[in-house]
Formats: C-alpha cells, structure tokens, sequence
C-alpha cells in the first residue's frame, strides 16, 4: 500500500506487503524488504538497502550524504536488517571510501527520537540507542550495548557488548563488553549488571566476573600484566574471555579505565 501523496522512484526495488504512507520519499537506488512500514513524512536515499519487518517514524531521514567533508559523492551503501524500529526525526547517514564504503545497522535495533547515526558505524543486533543519541563517525556498537539518552560517541570508539552508556555521557575511548559508563570523558563505573543479568547469567557468575574485571584494571599494574596474572579457570569464562580479546585488539581509542573510588 502506498499513500497517494507519497513519491516513489520507479527505480526503487519494493518488497511485498510494503506499507508507505502520506509524504513519504523514496529515491531511485532504494531497496525495501517485505512487510516494512514507513509511516509518513519519511525521506529514503542514497543506495539504501533495508531489510524485513522495520518500522520508519515520521521525519526520519535515512540514506541522505554523509556529513563528511571528505566525501566526495562515492558510492557508498547503508545496509539496514531485519525488525528495526526507527523512531522519529532519526538520521543515518551511508558510508565513505575511508570507512569501508558501508554504514550497517543489524536486527532488532530500537533507535529512539533524535539519534543521528554517522557514516561508517557498524551496528550489531539488539542495541537500544535512546533519544538524541550522537554517533560520530566510524563507530562500532556490539549486541545488546544500550546508548543513554543525549549520549555523544566519539568517532572511531568502539563499544563492546552489553555495555551501557548512561545518559548524557560523552565517551572518549573504547568501552569493554559489559563494561558501564557515566559521565563526561570520565571513566568505568563498573560493569553493566542489569546488561549481565538480562544476559540470564547466575549471581555466582556474575560476582566472580566482577572479582576478576577488578583485578583486570587494578591500578598497581597496568592491564596486560594483570591479565597475565589472571589463573587459567579465571580466563576460561565466557565474558572475562570476551573482555580480555577487545583489550588486546589495541583498538585506535585505547581503553576507558575503571577508577574504583
């Protein structure tokens, strides 16, 4: 079904069951998946692949050329899966030839009222970025992370999974999965325990890994001789493991400290 009002490219690749309503735009090189709605006033452009099952809001822009100064018109894709909800007044801009050529937002993403997404992100499946939410570019978002509100991400910052970004933080350097953070350029508050107890993890579990994630950034040492001082059982368990390899992956933001007051 598409509302009269509405203006859709000829060119544009359409799935079945495909619901747009009144004002919408979608440009020539659009691909909409099955059973996706967009409500009204929503602008679809760029080479702009989406997938099944999303829901658009009213003034979301999607697709539209990355504010980048270096772009210079290449023909960069955004890649959206399957069950997103995209809620109004979103932006998510496409990718850059120094980025990969792709911004990429995966399943079952909640992207809340305001949140910009920049060219180049890489979004994995099940993440919650609340409202007004700021992405810069290049910025990589594992599963189950949530963003808080009014939240600003530094390009090129990494943030491990199940992470949580408290509201109105504004995050300078890698996040570790699990890993929680309140504040401004500020530091580790601890680890997400909501995040690790919706993971469906036990309380024993979850308080050994709090006993090993402070021997991991104990202060007297610096973080990769308290991994190697880490006993084989403790480095065996699944999230310690999962900490452990995006430490050593020498991502280009360096690592948030934890500052235990």
């Amino acid at each position: 079904m598409i509302h009269s009002t509405s203006i859709i490219s000829n060119k544009a690749q359409l799935g079945e069951s495909v619901n747009i309503g009144p004002y919408c735009i979608v440009d020539d090189n659009v691909k909409i998946g099955d059973n996706t709605k967009l409500i009204s006033h929503v602008c679809i452009s760029g080479n702009t692949e989406i997938g099944n099952d999303n829901i658009f809001y009213p003034f979301s822009t999607i697709g539209f050329q990355p504010q980048d100064m270096k772009y210079q018109g290449e023909d960069s894709k955004l890649i959206i899966g399957n069950n997103n909800i995209i809620r109004e007044h979103v932006t998510i801009n496409p990718g850059t030839k120094d980025g990969g050529m792709k911004t990429i937002i995966e399943n079952e993403c909640l992207i809340m009222i305001g949140t910009h997404i920049a060219h180049d992100c890489k979004i994995s499946s099940n993440v919650i970025l609340v409202n007004n939410a700021t992405l810069g570019g290049h910025v990589t978002i594992d599963n189950h992370a949530v963003i808080g509100g009014n939240s600003g991400i530094h390009q090129f910052v990494n943030i491990g999974k199940y992470a949580m970004i408290g509201g109105m933080s504004g995050v300078g350097s890698n996040i570790i999965p699990y890993g929680l953070y309140t504040g401004v350029r500020s530091d580790l508050r601890g680890l997400n325990l909501i995040g690790l107890k919706r993971k469906g993890l036990e309380k024993n579990t979850i308080q050994k890994i709090i006993t090993i994630f402070k021997k991991i950034f104990n202060s007297q040492n610096n973080i990769e001789i308290n991994i190697s001082n880490l006993k084989k059982e403790e480095k065996d368990i699944l999230e310690i493991k999962e900490i452990i390899e995006f430490i050593n992956l020498n991502l280009k933001r360096g690592i948030s400290k934890y500052i235990n007051e």
